[in-house]
């Protein structure tokens, strides 16, 4: 497993960070971070953003927890007024990232966990350079990879897996414009890996590499 890391200096302790957790699909990264949010340490110092989404809420999943559901016509009205730092859309419906409720959490001093693409990940480093901090979640080999597509869904088309690889592909050759890269070769490992990092992070401001 191993961990790339570049230079944070200049941050403010006061103010709160943002861990951007990318990687491709079946990377693990969001199942990383949910295991990371529920240990005991810190769950008292990091909170995972909410998106506002345009897709409709599922059963057991809870409003302004999950997602804040809002119409298509109120995300167009707040991406129109700039409110939207980053968005996606996926499957017809819409995901973004609200910017007030963002900068009103680095404000207070409360650091936040996003799981995003490298196109929102890359553009939060470049809106708040001094308070993101990134991490790539890489697999363990596209052949794994390409294994753990095709379980997700028997009924997964060959063409589209490998179009999600040839995606991977692609964003493997950036993963170096992140903070830092954590292989998943192992979940648990992996996110003890991730957490450390986030805790290091919070802790000090500055970091050194670490490899295994």
């Amino acid at each position: 497993m191993s961990v790339q890391k570049a230079g944070h200096k200049n941050r403010h302790k006061k103010q709160g960070l943002l861990f951007v957790i990318s990687g491709p699909s079946g990377s693990g990264k969001t199942t990383l971070l949910g295991k990371v949010l529920l240990t005991k340490v810190l769950r008292r110092k990091l909170a995972k953003s909410i998106s506002v989404t345009t897709r409709s809420q599922r059963s057991g999943e809870r409003e302004g927890q999950d997602y804040f559901f809002i119409s298509p016509a109120e995300f167009r009205r707040l991406h129109k007024a700039k409110k939207i730092l980053e968005w996606t859309r996926y499957l017809g419906y819409y995901y973004g990232t609200k910017k007030d409720a963002l900068e009103k959490s680095l404000a207070s001093g409360r650091h936040l966990a996003l799981c995003l693409d490298m196109r929102g990940a890359l553009r939060l480093k470049r809106l708040y350079p001094k308070n993101t901090v990134t991490v790539f979640i890489e697999p363990p080999s596209l052949k794994e990879l390409r294994k753990r597509i095709a379980g997700r869904c028997c009924q997964t088309k060959p063409e589209e897996i490998e179009r999600r690889v040839r995606l991977a592909q692609a964003e493997l050759k950036n993963s170096r414009r992140y903070d830092y890269v954590v292989k998943n070769n192992n979940l648990t490992q992996a996110a003890a890996r991730l957490g450390d990092i986030i805790l290091k992070e919070i802790g000090d401001f500055k970091t050194t590499a670490r490899c295994n």
